[in-house]
C-alpha cells in the first residue's frame, strides 16, 4: 500500500465492546453491621456467556450470589459499598421479587424443590409470576432438556439428588430468566451426574442464549463449560482469566486441579494476586 493510499483510507476504529449483562463493581458486604465478608469484589457476566466463580468453602461465593439476587436482607446482610448493575440498571437495594421480575433467578445450594409437590407442579410454580400464554411450551422445553422429569410423575421428594437438581434448574427456566445463577449445582452428586448436568447447562446456554453465573468448588467440571472464571478467596477476587488460561495456570492446576495439599491459595509458592478495579 502506498503512502497516499494509507492517507486516503484511514483505519477504522474498532467498535466499543458491548456492556456486560451483569457488572458487580467493587462491592463490600457486611453481616450484622460488623462482619465484613466481601472486600471490594468485582466481576462481570457478558451477555450470553457462562462465567464461573470458583473458591473454597467460606470464601464468599454464596454471599456474592445473595448480594446480586437481593437475598442478603433475609440474613441481616447488606451491600455497604460499590454497585451491582444488571442490564444497564443498578439493582443493589432492590427487593428480591423485583430482581426476579427483572430477569435474575438464583438456584440455591441444596436445590430447595418443594418435596410434596410433583415435578410438574414445581415447574408451574416457577411460572407463578408470568401472565403469558407460553407456560406449557416452556414446560415442554424443560422436558426436552431434562426428559427424566417427564417420566417422574410422583412427588418431587422421591426424586434422586440428580433429578432434584434438574428440577431446580427446570423450575428456574420457567421464570424466563435473562441471567441464571447456580450455587454449587454439583454438590452431593455422583461424577457422572455432574457431567450430565453441566453438559445440559452448556446446551441451554448455546440453544437459548442464556447467561449463566456458576458458583462451584468443582473447578474441573466448571472450567469445561465456562468461558471465563474468577477465583475468590477471603471475600476478594484474587485471579481471573479465560477458562482455557485457568486450566493451564500452574497454580490453579496445583491447587484446584491437581490435589495440592496447600490449605489456602496463599500457600502456593508462585501465587500472584492480580488486583483489578480496586480503588
Amino acid at each position: 500500500m502506498t503512502e497516499a493510499t494509507a492517507i486516503d483510507h484511514p483505519s477504522i476504529a474498532s467498535a466499543p465492546a458491548p456492556a456486560p449483562l451483569l457488572s458487580v463493581r467493587n462491592i463490600e458486604v457486611v453481616y450484622d453491621d460488623v462482619i465484613l465478608v466481601l472486600r471490594g469484589l468485582s466481576l462481570e457476566v457478558p451477555q450470553g456467556a457462562i462465567v464461573a466463580l470458583l473458591g473454597a468453602n467460606g470464601a464468599g461465593k454464596s454471599t456474592t450470589l445473595k448480594a446480586i439476587s437481593g437475598l442478603l436482607k433475609t440474613e441481616d446482610g447488606k451491600v455497604t459499598r460499590g454497585e451491582i448493575i444488571f442490564n444497564g440498571e443498578r439493582i443493589n437495594g432492590i427487593d428480591p421479587d423485583r430482581i426476579v421480575r427483572r430477569g435474575i433467578f438464583q438456584v440455591m445450594e441444596g436445590r430447595r424443590i418443594v418435596a410434596d409437590m410433583t415435578s410438574l407442579e414445581n415447574l408451574r410454580l416457577g411460572a407463578f409470576t408470568r401472565s403469558d400464554n407460553e407456560v406449557n411450551a416452556d414446560i415442554e422445553m424443560v422436558y426436552n432438556y431434562f426428559p427424566r422429569l417427564k417420566e417422574r410423575t410422583g412427588l418431587a421428594g422421591y426424586l434422586s439428588g440428580g433429578e432434584q437438581q434438574m428440577l431446580a434448574i427446570g423450575r428456574a427456566l420457567m421464570t424466563q430468566p435473562k441471567l441464571l445463577m447456580l450455587d454449587e449445582p454439583s454438590l452431593g452428586l455422583a461424577p457422572f451426574l455432574v457431567a450430565e448436568i453441566f453438559q445440559i447447562l452448556g446446551r441451554i446456554n448455546r440453544d437459548e442464549g442464556l447467561s449463566i453465573l456458576l458458583i462451584e468448588q468443582n473447578a474441573i467440571a466448571a472450567l469445561e463449560i465456562v468461558s471465563h472464571g474468577y477465583l475468590i478467596e477471603s471475600g476478594r477476587i484474587v485471579m481471573h482469566d479465560s477458562a482455557e488460561a485457568l486450566k493451564k495456570n500452574p497454580d490453579i492446576r496445583e491447587f484446584y486441579l491437581g490435589g495440592a495439599e496447600a490449605k489456602n491459595f496463599r500457600d502456593i509458592k508462585h501465587y500472584r494476586r492480580r488486583k483489578r478495579w480496586l480503588t
